[in-house]
């Protein structure tokens, strides 16, 4: 009786206006509202518009519209990184900051218990601690991506290497990530607004990852920040999706062989060159598989005005029913999940990494930017895929086909594919036990 008349405790969650970002905390948010916590789930309009619409409703779950300054620069439909030109995402971010009254005003109406933050916006602890309330940071990228930015952040000596870098980083691409780190708004970088969250969460980190994965990068992270690091898991959402285009893509799914198709992506927030569009598209001609293209394709001021203009002039007639391309959202999820993919082509961003972790897909690296040079080294590292390497900064078409054959079906490619199967089963296996790690210590510390 008396655990079922205990009062639910709230949590307000405040991520960044990024697609990976605001769905690792809304999975999170699912996760809590199991545990009995009543959950306030804030973000822009735009971003919560697709959420309200499609996600089922919890008793649980409260979502909050937060108004960033009305602004010609940065109207209403770009409060969102997607579709974002990449020249205002400084100015998203000073957006964001200077929506901090209007946060002020949603902590006083809601009066949670606890505050959960994104690392991007540090201010939000300090907007809670005025108004008497806990603020945790959870982390939606990777404890080696965390390790990076952090300790490039502590560091004074910009020669200073990355302690693991010999072992994976080549100059080129560890000086493309500090420039990413260097992007500042505001006067602060996103290394500096990293550090800063670290250091103001409460006494621990929730990040989104495992121990199975990245133990020594946990807790490596640890002692750089002398803060402890809670795994929250990989995350990896329900696959259920019923509309008509899931419906079809799975029918056509059904018709090939267990693990003979490559399913290939490069996530909601990039945009493939006509050049890397050709490289991809020849690379799967040659390589002879099947594969189903998930293309997120970009008329804009290109002067195309479809997919059809950028592929190789023949190739959709070469590959017939070989291969399927697909323009819009396809449920990722559930096509990594179906027994007829056989590998992952993807750019490595953390949420698709992880998911091809959870389900066993062996994973052919081509990494484009922010963390995914540093995922896709983990993701060999962890011995689940193996990387297209470049040829002079560029993805070879013969390579991205030698690649992708090694990974699928080649003998030398056993190893990847057992060693993902493997890690899969003990993800699965392990799930929900973090979870409930991160459910007591919410718990405790509101209690506290």
């Amino acid at each position: 009786m008396a655990a079922a008349l205990e009062k639910k405790r709230s949590i307000l969650m405040l991520p960044w206006l990024a697609h990976g970002h605001i769905s690792s905390f809304l999975e999170l948010a699912k996760n809590l509202a199991r545990k009995n916590f009543h959950i306030l789930f804030c973000s822009t309009p735009i971003n919560l518009k697709p959420i309200r619409e499609n996600y089922e409703l919890m008793n649980s779950i409260q979502f909050i519209d937060l108004h960033l300054p009305p602004s010609e620069e940065l109207p209403l439909h770009f409060h969102t990184t997607k579709d974002l030109p990449p020249h205002l995402m400084p100015t998203l971010k000073i957006a964001l900051d200077e929506a901090k009254p209007e946060f002020f005003s949603i902590l006083r109406t809601f009066k949670p218990d606890l505050v959960i933050f994104d690392f991007l916006q540090p201010w939000v602890q300090v907007a809670a601690k005025e108004q008497g309330i806990e603020a945790v940071v959870f982390m939606t990228v990777g404890a080696m991506t965390s390790s990076f930015l952090v300790y490039y952040s502590i560091s004074d000596d910009s020669g200073k290497e990355f302690p693991f870098q010999e072992i994976y980083f080549p100059e080129s691409e560890r000086q493309e990530m500090l420039l990413s780190m260097h992007d500042a708004a505001n006067g602060k970088t996103s290394g500096e607004r990293c550090l800063e969250s670290f250091k103001k969460s409460s006494n621990f980190v929730l990040m989104r990852t495992s121990r199975e994965i990245e133990g020594k990068y946990i807790d490596y992270l640890s002692t750089l920040v002398n803060k402890e690091m809670v795994p929250v898991g990989p995350l990896v959402q329900e696959p259920v999706f019923n509309d008509q285009d899931t419906v079809m893509i799975m029918n056509w799914l059904s018709e090939k062989e267990p693990s003979s198709v490559a399913y290939v992506s490069f996530g909601s927030e990039y945009f493939l060159s006509k050049e890397e569009m050709g490289e991809i598209a020849l690379g799967l001609e040659l390589s002879k598989v099947s594969f189903f293209w998930d293309v997120r394709f970009h008329g804009g001021d290109t002067g195309w005005t479809s997919i059809h203009e950028v592929l190789p002039d023949g190739f959709l007639r070469r590959i017939g029913e070989r291969g399927m391309i697909f323009e819009g959202c396809a449920p990722q999820v559930k096509i990594l999940s179906h027994e007829s993919i056989g590998g992952f082509v993807s750019h490595c961003g953390w949420s698709s990494t992880l998911e091809s972790m959870m389900f066993g897909v062996p994973i052919v690296a081509m990494p484009m930017q922010l963390d995914q040079p540093l995922n896709a080294k983990l993701i060999v590292e962890v011995g689940v895929g193996r990387e297209v390497p470049k040829e002079s900064g560029k993805f070879k078409k013969e390579v991205v086909a030698r690649v992708i054959k090694e990974v699928l079906f080649a003998k030398e490619g056993e190893r990847v594919r057992i060693r993902a199967k493997e890690l899969g089963k003990k993800m699965r296996e392990k799930r929900g036990e973090e979870i409930d790690v991160v459910a007591k210590k919410l718990a405790q510390l509101v209690k506290d």
